[in-house]
């Protein structure tokens, strides 16, 4: 007999563990709710209404992550800043052309002298002139320059009979200068203009610098945003969880099945899940004004709409191409490039300068002298009296120390930052090699954290299961509870340094522009 009761009663325990293991598959919430959130204030037990700002609305459209890095290249304040200096160095080629514009020059005087003022023989003399002329430097180191003067003196009273009173004098001269040793030529004239040209490259190149770190950034916020919010469905979702072993856990307290500890456990549970949703919806808003503040100005008050996660959809990295990919796209390299130009640039002017200055010049001059200021130069351009010259001038700094410093400075300088090159070189090389790794890595802790995820929900269903047949306690549910909600923000974590990993290869390669289609100024 007391075999059969024992029998009788081994039966009875497992129908009732497996009716009850198929009333918690049929009961058990499934792993991404419909984002129930808990109030701060809610009561244990209570679940309260969700607050609007932590998680979109449902109305609102999608904000992809497209339409975040077009806001943040349109209004971003890096950016907005960063477009000043391509200007400035555009304007800075225009300054440096005007140094080789034509120069006008036009002056003029009068004077009046009295001799003798208190003599019966007392004169009087006035005298004006007005000169005009222009100067045009070339860009081989010659220099052209075009002058006119009319002069008009007048005796009161005239002292020669005959005398032109008034009389005016003009003369038109033509003259050249050419540089034969130092500032002769092309190269040495246009280097400040290739370099101003170079600086505009480099001005652009930093820009493009900048776009790229407002990429990256922007990714990487809208990322840490679609965590945030998953992380706090998450936390919500174990705090409903907590929230139904605390019923269950008065009510069998109330049948006789369980203890006051048992409901104690389930209580504190309930407390530190409601404590994870607080420091979650935290998260969510911090992190939301992180992405307004990159994607737009003062704007910090603006509703986001719903963010997810995009599939990785690109194949393992390979260093080589990555590597390639850098050494033609990333912006400081190629800035550092540009620099090295504009140093030789540097070195060839302080060459030149260590030169003799050795100048010849020629010049030819009409004049004329009339009655009238029309007819003066008349007889100048009829060419009744000429003059001309020719001159040569050589100036040589004793020992030149300054010259000679100056080029060893231009030199080291010019070997100094060609080292930079080559250790930047290694340096992008180390980040390329790293941040493939990184890639890497981080596609197989996404596929690692979603079975650990998937294990961790079977675990929790088997112990809930156990725990409603009566075979287990409060306490073992709520570790398997722990253990499922840190697996599901562990595999969240995972993917948001995956894209993190991505954005930062992609920032390295100088990629991200033509990945999203954006054509820089």
């Amino acid at each position: 007999m007391t075999m059969t009761l024992r029998r009788l009663s081994a039966t009875f325990l497992v129908v009732l563990f497996s009716s009850s293991w198929a009333q918690a598959q049929d009961n058990t919430p499934s792993p991404i709710p419909s984002r129930p959130l808990l109030a701060a204030d809610a009561p244990v037990g209570e679940v309260a209404p969700p607050p609007a700002q932590d998680l979109p609305l449902a109305n609102q459209p999608e904000l992809t992550l497209e339409q975040c890095i077009a806001r943040a290249l349109q209004k971003n304040f890096d950016l907005e800043i960063g477009r000043f200096g391509p200007q400035i160095a555009q304007d800075s080629i225009e300054a440096t052309k005007g140094g080789y514009d034509p120069v006008f020059t036009v002056s003029g005087s009068h004077g009046k002298s009295t001799s003798d003022a208190d003599s019966p023989t007392s004169s009087t003399s006035t005298n004006s002139d007005l000169r005009a002329g222009v100067t045009q430097q070339l860009y081989t180191g010659t220099t052209l320059s075009a002058s006119s003067r009319l002069d008009r003196s007048k005796l009161n009273p005239a002292t020669l009979a005959g005398a032109l009173n008034p009389a005016y004098d003009a003369d038109v001269t033509l003259s050249v200068r050419q540089d034969l040793l130092s500032g002769f030529g092309t190269g040495v004239n246009k280097a400040s203009l290739e370099r101003a040209r170079i600086g505009f490259d480099i001005a652009n190149l930093d820009f493009k610098a900048q776009a790229l770190s407002v990429i990256q950034n922007t990714e990487n916020a809208y990322y840490s945003l679609v965590f945030a919010r998953e992380q706090l469905i998450v936390r919500n979702f174990s705090l409903a969880l907590a929230n139904k072993l605390y019923d269950e856990a008065k009510t069998r307290r109330d049948t006789g099945v369980a203890t006051d500890l048992d409901v104690l456990q389930a209580q504190v549970g309930v407390a530190n899940a409601r404590r994870n949703v607080l420091l979650a919806g935290q998260s969510v808003k911090d992190r939301q004004d992180a992405l307004l503040a990159l994607i737009g100005q003062f704007e910090l008050e603006s509703a986001i709409g719903p963010v997810r996660f995009a599939e990785v959809t690109d194949a393992t990295p390979v260093f080589a191409s990555s590597y390639q990919l850098a050494r033609q796209n990333q912006p400081d390299y190629l800035a550092s490039v540009a620099v090295i130009e504009q140093l030789k640039l540097d070195l060839k002017v302080a060459k030149d300068a260590t030169k003799p200055d050795l100048s010849v010049g020629a010049a030819l001059g009409l004049n004329g002298r009339n009655g009238s200021g029309s007819d003066a130069f008349g007889d100048a351009l009829d060419r009744q009296n000429h003059s001309w010259q020719v001159d040569f001038s050589f100036t040589y700094p004793w020992a030149q120390r300054s010259d000679k410093a100056r080029y060893r400075q231009s030199l080291s300088s010019l070997s100094r930052e060609q080292v930079r090159l080559r250790q930047l070189e290694q340096s992008i090389e180390v980040q390329v090699r790293s941040a493939v790794r990184s890639v890497e890595t981080n596609l197989e802790s996404v596929k690692i954290a979603t079975l650990a995820s998937e294990l961790s929900q079977k675990q929790y269903e088997l112990e809930k299961a156990r725990f409603d047949a009566g075979l287990s306690t409060s306490r073992r549910v709520l570790e398997a509870q722990d253990d499922l909600e840190a697996n599901r923000v562990n595999e969240l974590s995972a993917k948001v340094t995956l894209h993190t990993a991505v954005a930062a290869l992609h920032r390295i390669e100088g990629s991200s522009l033509q990945r999203y289609g954006v054509s820089l100024p």
